[in-house]
């Protein structure tokens, strides 16, 4: 039977903090607090004492995966589980469930950059993601601070939570983060196979030849001479917004910006050309061979993922760009000789967790065993596939105009408690109150700023420039509230789905060896990830098992956040070569 992710503590906790002098300092503490002795690990022998320990499967508490992990990977040290205390403190300090709890808007015990770098299982699912009835816990610690205490003072958070119920739940997004932490640091580590040679020839196809430094590619120079003769401006660098949207003002256009969608409309010779540029001027900043130059390494491409680095839970990067990989690189990515890429993306992911978050039965029924849209279309909610799409993004983001907002009312008859839910969060942010996804985090409340102008707004003497400004912003902000609950609950859901699957790829072995090196060598791991998408590097003989273990994982996830709720979350998934195959 598997472990339930909620279960009583172990008996014992050894504590373990980094020291002076090299040494790393293991503490043996009963859940009394009567410490049982120190033991000094010499740093040398800490990987050593971590793959030893790993066999009892202890959860490591640490300050961070981001300060901890990446030393014990370059030793080929895989850990199952942990506790990163910077990432669970800021969902703690600003959870709704913890209102009156000694930690709800406490100080956070360490620097920004160190935090943002911070139910029953089914019992047929195999090992459980995310039980707590370890055989040990550890927590490890930098010099100079106090883990232990930021872990009890979180520990009883949780465990005081009258609401047994919020209590499960936000142990379990605990546990989803903080696997997070584990997989972005693997991600890193192990790196997103990439050929360089194919990158360029990708790169000279696309935009020219490289020129000199502080130089455009031929084909980009070459375009540019095109607008600046067509438009009759022959200083103009197309680079330059300002300078572009100038000179189309010169040739008698009336632009208000350079942004692409503007620029569509517009009929004159000049706008291919300049269409054409802004599209290989994207690629040539964000991807081009300076890109490559600093992001691709020994045949890998190694992104800093920043978990919960976005108020929702979703992920963000530092650096690299991950996940915004045009589709023009990505024939780049190129599994290793003897290995395949299983790549998977969930299909209407956010809608679909609107309907578990609602409960809503008849919308989860139009998308079981079917692409949702095409459900709604089926079930006469609407006339075509596109309308149900915008519809739903209207219901989802608060859209206004368009076909959007003259479909969403036939949606809101259709699945009145789906609709309901995101308009409550919308109602609340525009109120200045805060919401909460399925399993606890909660969106920051307004800035006080917003919050005087919403003050001034209701007084006697406003005037009506000052109700229409609080009007618009408070609309903005339900909108935000509004998205927060579904995107913040696709996020969990993400996260677990990848711990899942984190732990099922890890017990495959036996695959010819790769480049990725210890501890990912002989087995499938995941080198990619964006929001609601994976990708897996897999040893040949073990692709089709791990692309199983994908959609088994998904089903998994799905019956952690909904039970029993008839909500499904399939996965589109191919075993390919290269990346540019899956789409």
């Amino acid at each position: 039977m598997a472990e339930s992710p909620v279960s009583p503590p172990p008996s014992r906790y050894p504590v373990i903090s980094s020291a002076r002098d090299a040494v790393v300092r293991v503490r043996e503490e009963p859940p009394a607090g009567d410490a049982s002795g120190d033991r000094l690990v010499e740093r040398s022998c800490w990987p050593e004492y971590v793959r030893t320990a790993e066999k009892d499967r202890p959860r490591w508490v640490w300050r961070s995966s981001r300060t901890w992990y990446p030393n014990l990977l370059a030793e080929g040290v895989r850990v199952e589980r942990c506790v990163d205390l910077a990432l669970c403190g800021t969902i703690l300090r600003g959870s709704g469930a913890t209102a009156g709890t000694s930690i709800h808007g406490s100080p956070a015990p360490w620097p920004a950059d160190v935090a943002a770098a911070g139910r029953e299982a089914d019992p047929d699912s195999g090992p459980a993601l995310f039980s707590f009835d370890d055989a040990a816990v550890s927590i490890a610690a930098e010099a100079e601070t106090d883990e232990v205490d930021e872990w009890h003072l979180q520990e009883q958070a949780v465990g005081d939570l009258g609401d047994r119920g919020a209590a499960s739940r936000l142990r379990l997004l605990l546990a989803a983060e903080s696997a997070g932490s584990l997989v972005a640091a693997e991600m890193q580590h192990a790196g997103l196979p990439w050929r360089a040679d194919v990158h360029e020839r990708l790169l000279t196809r696309e935009l020219g030849q490289r020129g000199p430094s502080g130089t455009r590619p031929t084909r980009m120079e070459e375009l540019a001479l095109t607008i600046r003769r067509l438009l009759e401006a022959p200083t103009l660098n197309p680079d330059s917004p300002a300078e572009l949207v100038k000179a189309l003002q010169r040739a008698g256009l009336g632009v208000s910006s350079a942004r692409a969608w503007e620029l569509r409309e517009i009929d004159h010779p000049a706008m291919p050309a300049v269409l054409e540029y802004k599209k290989l001027s994207r690629l040539y900043t964000a991807n081009g061979w300076a890109w490559l130059d600093a992001w691709v390494h020994d045949g890998r491409f190694r992104p800093d993922y920043v978990p919960g680095g976005v108020v929702t839970g979703r992920w963000a990067t530092s650096g690299g760009g991950a996940l915004q990989l045009p589709k023009q690189v990505r024939a780049a990515v190129v599994a290793d000789p003897g290995w395949k890429l299983v790549v998977a993306d969930a299909a209407q992911l956010e809608p679909r967790i609107l309907a578990g978050l609602a409960h809503d039965e008849r919308m989860a029924a139009a998308g079981r065993g079917r692409d949702l849209y095409d459900g709604l279309v089926a079930s006469g909610v609407v006339d075509t596939r596109q309308h149900a799409k915008v519809g739903m993004l209207a219901a989802m983001y608060g859209g206004t105009t368009g076909d959007g907002a003259r479909v969403l009312p036939r949606l809101a008859r259709a699945f009145p408690r789906a609709v309901s839910l995101v308009s409550t969060a919308a109602d609340t942010g525009e109120r200045g109150g805060v919401v909460s996804t399925l399993l606890g985090r909660t969106s920051p409340p307004p800035s006080q700023d917003w919050l005087t102008q919403q003050h001034a707004a209701a007084l006697p003497e406003a005037t009506p420039e000052q109700e229409r400004r609080a009007r618009s912003r408070a609309r903005d902000w339900g909108r935000f509230t509004r998205n927060f609950v579904v995107q913040g609950t696709a996020a969990e859901w993400a996260l677990c789905w990848m711990a899942e699957l984190r732990n099922r790829l890890a017990a495959m072995q036996g695959g010819p060896a790769g480049r990725a090196g210890a501890p990912f060598e002989r087995s499938p791991h995941l080198v990619y990830f964006l929001h609601d998408e994976v990708v897996v590097h897999a040893p040949e003989p073990l692709a089709d098992e791990a692309a199983v273990a994908v959609r088994e994982s998904a089903a998994a996830a799905g019956r952690l956040l909904f039970g029993d709720f008839p909500v499904e979350f399939p996965l589109t998934v191919a075993v390919i070569d290269s990346y540019d195959q899956a789409k």
